[in-house]
C-alpha cells in the first residue's frame, strides 16, 4: 500500500508539472520521457545507470540477458538514425529493456517475484522522471520568479570571505586540466550516486527484499525538496549575476577577479531562461549524501565518496554556480533530510525528532539571515562567519552523535544471548 501511494502522489506531481510546463509552451516530464522511447534521449547515461538499479533485483543470467537486449536494440536505433542522419544519442535500449520488465512483472510474475521486480522498475523509472522534473523546475522558476536576491547572499557571502572568487580563481590557474576534471565531476553526480546505491542493494536478489533506507531514498527527496526552496529564494549565481555570463543583466562583470563591493543590497530583475537553483546548492547537497552513504563501503568506495564531496565543491564554487552560503545550507539540508529518513525507518525516537526540527530551524535561521542580516554579515565577518560555520557544524556533530548511537542501539540488538552454564542440582 506504501508503494501505491507513492506511485498516486509521484504521478499527480508529474501530471501538475506536464500542465504548467505547457502553460509555457514547453514539453512536461512525462512528454519528454515518452518521446525518449524513439528518439534521441537527453542523456543516455541516466537511463543505463537507471537500468542498473532495475537490475539489482534480477539473477545474474537476467542482467546479461537485460545488458544484451539493451546493447542490440541501442545498435539498431544507432543504424537507424546513421541512415537517416538523425540526431545520434543511445540509451532507448535501456529504457526499452526497463518498461519490458515492467510488462514481464505485470504478466509473467506473480506475489513476492512480482513486487520485487516491480519495486525495481520504480526505483529507475524515478531516478529518471526525477530528472525530468528537475528539467522543467529549472524552467518554473526562471518564468514565475523574474526577481532574484544574488544581491542578498553576495553581500552575506562576505562574511565567509566570498569563497567563490578564492575558488574561481585557484580553478582558473589550474588551467584546462583542473576545470575538466571538476566538469566531469559536476556533470556525472547521478553516475557515483548510483554506483553507492548498487553497492547498498548489492543483495536485493538474495534477500528478495530492499532495505530499510538506502542513497536513492535521500537522492529523491532532495531532488523534491529543494525546488521548492528555490522558488522561496530565487538566486542565479556569481557567474550570472557577477559575471560575463549574466550578460546586460549582470550587476557588472566582477566574477571571478573582483569581490562584489558592499551596498545595499535589493531584488534584480533578471530573465526568463536562467534558473533560479542556487539556494541551497543541491549539487553539495547530493554529493553530501553521497559522502555519508559512502562511508560503510569499502575502502574504495569511501576515497571516491570524499573525492566526489571535494571536487563537487570546487566545482560549484570555482565554476561560478553558487555562493558560499549556497554551500553551507546545502550541507545543513541534506543531514535534516537524512536524519528524517533514517528516523522514518527505524521509527522515530526523541534523538531523531530533536535533530529533524534542529536541522529544519538551522536551516530557515540561515535563510532568514542572508535575506535580513546581510549588510550585518558583510560588516562584520569576524562575528558571522564563524556563526556560520559553527551553526552548520552543530549540525553536523548532532547528526554524527545520533547515527552513532543508533548504530550502537541496533548492534546491541542483534548480539547473541550469553550462554548459560547449567547450574549443578542441589543434593
Amino acid at each position: 500500500m506504501l508503494w501505491v501511494a507513492v506511485s498516486v502522489v509521484a504521478l499527480g506531481f508529474l501530471i501538475a508539472l506536464e500542465v504548467a510546463a505547457r502553460r509555457y509552451g514547453e514539453p512536461g516530464p512525462i512528454t519528454d520521457q515518452a518521446r525518449e522511447v524513439i528518439f534521441a534521449p537527453k542523456s543516455g547515461t541516466v537511463l543505463y545507470v537507471s537500468m542498473a538499479l532495475m537490475m539489482v533485483v534480477l539473477t545474474w543470467r537476467q542482467r546479461f540477458v537485460a545488458v544484451g537486449a539493451a546493447i542490440g536494440i541501442d545498435v539498431v536505433f544507432w543504424l537507424v538514425r546513421w541512415a537517416v542522419d538523425a540526431e545520434m544519442m543511445f540509451g532507448n535500449g535501456a529504457l526499452w529493456v526497463t518498461l519490458a520488465c515492467a510488462v514481464i512483472a505485470v504478466t509473467r510474475r506473480t506475489g513476492r517475484d512480482r513486487v520485487l521486480l516491480l519495486k525495481g522498475v520504480g526505483l529507475a523509472l524515478l531516478l529518471v522522471a526525477g530528472r525530468k522534473t528537475g528539467y522543467t523546475w529549472l524552467l518554473i522558476t526562471s518564468k514565475t520568479r523574474p526577481a532574484v536576491l544574488d544581491q542578498y547572499v553576495a553581500t552575506a557571502d562576505h562574511a565567509l570571505g566570498n569563497p567563490s572568487w578564492l575558488v574561481g580563481r585557484i580553478v582558473e590557474a589550474t588551467g584546462t586540466v583542473g576545470a575538466h576534471v571538476l566538469d566531469w565531476v559536476y556533470i556525472q553526480l547521478a553516475v557515483a550516486a548510483v554506483v553507492v546505491a548498487l553497492y547498498q542493494l548489492r543483495n536485493v536478489a538474495v534477500e528478495r527484499r530492499f532495505p530499510g533506507h538506502h542513497l536513492v531514498r535521500t537522492f529523491l527527496v532532495i531532488g523534491l525538496l529543494g525546488p521548492g526552496i528555490y522558488m522561496i529564494f530565487p538566486v542565479v549565481g556569481p557567474i550570472f549575476a557577477y559575471g560575463a555570463d549574466g550578460g546586460h543583466w549582470a550587476v557588472a562583470n566582477l566574477w571571478p577577479d573582483t569581490p562584489p563591493p558592499v551596498s545595499t543590497p535589493h531584488p534584480m530583475l533578471f530573465d526568463e531562461i536562467t534558473p533560479r537553483n542556487c539556494m541551497p546548492s543541491l549539487h553539495t547537497a547530493w554529493a553530501t549524501a553521497i559522502f555519508i552513504h559512502s562511508r560503510k563501503g569499502p575502502r574504495a568506495l569511501r576515497f571516491a565518496g570524499a573525492f566526489w564531496l571535494i571536487a563537487t565543491l570546487g566545482a560549484t564554487l570555482g565554476f561560478g554556480y553558487h555562493y558560499g552560503a549556497d554551500i553551507v545550507a546545502g550541507v545543513v539540508f541534506t543531514l535534516t533530510i537524512e536524519t528524517a529518513l533514517r528516523s522514518l525507518d527505524r521509527g522515530w525516537d526523541r534523538s531523531g525528532i530533536q535533530l529533524v526540527v534542529y536541522g529544519a530551524a538551522v536551516f530557515a535561521g540561515l535563510l532568514a539571515s542572508y535575506r535580513y542580516l546581510s549588510v550585518e554579515m558583510a560588516g562584520h565577518p569576524w562575528v558571522f562567519g564563524p556563526l556560520l560555520i559553527l551553526a552548520m557544524t552543530s549540525v553536523v556533530y548532532g547528526y554524527v552523535r545520533t547515527t552513532k548511537l543508533w548504530d550502537r542501539k541496533a548492534a546491541s540488538t542483534h548480539l547473541p544471548e550469553p550462554r548459560r552454564e547449567p547450574q549443578p542440582e542441589l543434593v
